[in-house]
């Protein structure tokens, strides 16, 4: 990942790590996820089509954008491939929750999981993270397996435009261990990518390009709760790679020797709330990364809809069990 012109198209956004921990210091450190699935839809009483995907997004955007100017959650991640099952005009929904998004200053994460080589992976980096582009989200998940350094391009727009990514590295689903635990102990997949992961953040935080919300490189000083050990964690400026590590799957970090602490991103944690994992439980697997993790919920906080009332109610108690 070479180092982009400073200030470079970034259209005087500040950066993806110190927005996004000063919307976690606000809101608290919860992700919603809009996953507009049909049996969703249809629980809502939404038809199947674009425009029931369209008042399905928009009332979860109400929801998360909370009352009074505050967000009621510190970021929401729109799953791409339920927009991209309509076509055109399911893009076209996407775009408008992305925007109206902006507008309303909720963070967005498109969940692309997005991975290709070359010009291929260049383009998707455009669609995904260029001003220009009309699905620009503030960051976006990214697929790693046709190898780390071939997400380049993202990585290096991503920088240049003040956005983030999140790479997956330790995921939840029983199929990605034959890949991610590959290598064993002493050199697994996960492992080689959150080290590389932490070597692109370490760069960036040192060029000066990374900064935290005070301007400075370094800790944010926010303690959010005990380490595994007891005492306090302390969440670092978060560079702009981030990881994808599923909550219900993060104790498996240290077995296969994964530093999360030292990868100074954030990291984005799928499987809180309707795949079993907890607060707690999240807290004792995450140990002294927790303070760096962004918990996210989808069907747990959108079968309380379709009210925008029951959705922020689903959004609380979400919050409550984070917060321990």
């Amino acid at each position: 990942m070479t180092a982009p012109a400073a200030g470079s198209g970034n259209a005087g956004r500040a950066p993806w790590g110190a927005r996004l921990a000063a919307a976690m210091d606000a809101a608290g450190p919860l992700c919603l996820g809009i996953d507009p699935h049909p049996q969703l839809l249809h629980d809502w009483d939404l038809p199947d089509t674009p425009v029931g995907l369209e008042r399905f997004s928009m009332t979860a955007l109400e929801a998360a954008a909370g009352e009074g100017g505050s967000s009621a959650v510190a970021a929401i991640k729109p799953q791409v491939a339920l927009y991209e099952r309509h076509g055109s005009a399911g893009f076209a929904v996407l775009e408008r929750l992305l925007r109206e998004a902006r507008d309303e200053q909720v963070l967005t994460i498109a969940d692309a999981k997005r991975g290709d080589i070359g010009s291929t992976m260049a383009g998707y980096a455009e669609a995904w993270l260029s001003d220009d582009s009309p699905l620009a989200a503030d960051a976006v998940t990214l697929s790693p397996y046709l190898g780390y350094d071939s997400l380049a391009p993202a990585l290096e727009l991503a920088e240049a435009t003040g956005r983030g990514v999140f790479v997956l590295a330790l995921t939840s689903n029983p199929e990605g261990a034959s890949v991610q635990h590959a290598g064993g102990l002493e050199g697994s997949v996960a492992r080689s990518i959150t080290a590389s992961a932490a070597r692109d953040n370490a760069r960036a935080l040192a060029s000066g390009h990374v900064a935290d919300a005070n301007g400075t490189a370094g800790s944010t000083g926010v303690d959010e709760g005990a380490g595994a050990g007891g005492g306090a964690a302390v969440r670092p400026a978060l560079g702009p790679v981030g990881l994808v590590v599923g909550a219900t799957v993060a104790g498996q970090a240290e077995r296969l020797g994964l530093d999360l602490t030292g990868v100074r991103g954030a990291l984005l944690a799928p499987g809180f709330g309707a795949q079993g994992a907890s607060g707690a439980g999240m807290r004792a697997g995450f140990g002294w990364a927790w303070p760096s993790v962004l918990a996210t919920s989808s069907r747990a906080i959108l079968r309380r809809g379709p009210s925008v009332g029951g959705l922020r109610e689903g959004i609380r108690e979400a919050l409550e069990d984070l917060r321990g």
